[in-house]
């Protein structure tokens, strides 16, 4: 079958009373997968939550916005959180990388299970004085069920989320993805009970991504018998943005004494972004090289 590069399309449907997106994101569930050496189960659930945050970045207007799901949980994954912007960059992490349970009822890896009862929380970071933030109980732990009812109670959209991760036998990702579906307020009865039989025939997102991993085969399901157009289309990947002169920064705010103590000790340090796990090592003689530095933050800061 064939494989094709992470990408995502927008679209619009029965003149405009239907806004809709999908995303196929194997490579960057793999690349996220590698990273933090996930079980299958926190494979599929950081790649939900990933697809499901570059559909719903989407919709952010600035170049500079940042949309994060955060979800926490009292199941023994804990939770996750994932950040995204409309320039189809995601990264994300998993608080318990090594989860492993049972099957579902459905046989499929059981994300609810390893997640549990808690909240999900969206944050919209639009450069503003407060990003906006809404935060709902968790309704199932499957992600998507979750985003759904996020819309329903938090911004009143009517929505349909829907996502997976395939995972092959390796425990590679095979398939990823997903789709947001969304009536416009306008939007006449029959367009919304199309809609509604539509969505209630689909089996399993992965059965559709099984079949066939293109966005479009997505929304050509999701959305059968409607018109659908096309407005734009995007690659996505798994992006991080940390460097290593963003953890000197970092280590520069623990201020003057904590630094002295690290230089005294006389052993190089290792820190590790949580995003991507990238480390980054620094010897006594290059964070002394910082003690002036965090001087001039203290005076900056007075």
């Amino acid at each position: 079958m064939q494989e094709y590069k992470d990408y995502m399309i927008r679209a619009v449907a029965a003149d405009a009373q239907i806004r809709a997106f999908a995303i196929t994101s194997r490579d960057l569930t793999e690349t996220a997968r590698k990273a933090h050496n996930t079980s299958p189960i926190a494979t599929a659930a950081l790649g939900r939550a990933m697809s499901g945050a570059l559909m719903m970045a989407e919709m952010l207007k600035g170049p500079r916005d940042l949309l994060t799901i955060q979800i926490d949980g009292d199941g023994p994954m804990q939770g996750l959180v994932v950040t995204a912007d409309n320039q189809g960059r995601v990264k994300g992490y998993v608080k318990k990388t090594d989860v492993i349970l049972p099957p579902n009822e459905q046989g499929h890896l059981n994300v609810g299970g390893a997640i549990g009862r808690g909240t999900l929380t969206v944050i919209r970071d639009m450069n503003l004085k407060d990003p906006y933030i809404g935060q709902i109980p968790l309704v199932t732990g499957e992600i998507a069920e979750d985003l759904t009812a996020y819309y329903a109670q938090s911004e009143q959209i009517p929505s349909s989320v829907g996502l997976g991760v395939l995972m092959n036998k390796d425990n590679t990702v095979k398939r990823a993805g997903g789709f947001v579906v969304q009536l416009m307020p306008f939007a006449d009865e029959g367009v919304i009970g199309k809609l509604e039989n539509n969505i209630r025939r689909i089996k399993s997102v992965t059965h559709i991504l099984d079949e066939d991993s293109r966005p479009e085969h997505l929304l050509d399901t999701v959305l059968e018998g409607f018109d659908i157009q096309i407005t734009s289309r995007e690659d996505v990947s798994f992006y991080c943005n940390c460097s290593r002169e963003r953890f000197e920064r970092g280590l520069i705010l623990l201020g003057r004494e904590e630094l002295e103590n690290i230089i005294a000790d006389g052993k190089e340090i290792e820190l590790a972004c949580q995003f991507c796990n990238r480390r980054y090592t620094y010897t006594p003689d290059e964070v002394k090289k910082l003690l002036p530095r965090t001087a001039a933050s203290k005076r900056e800061g007075t």
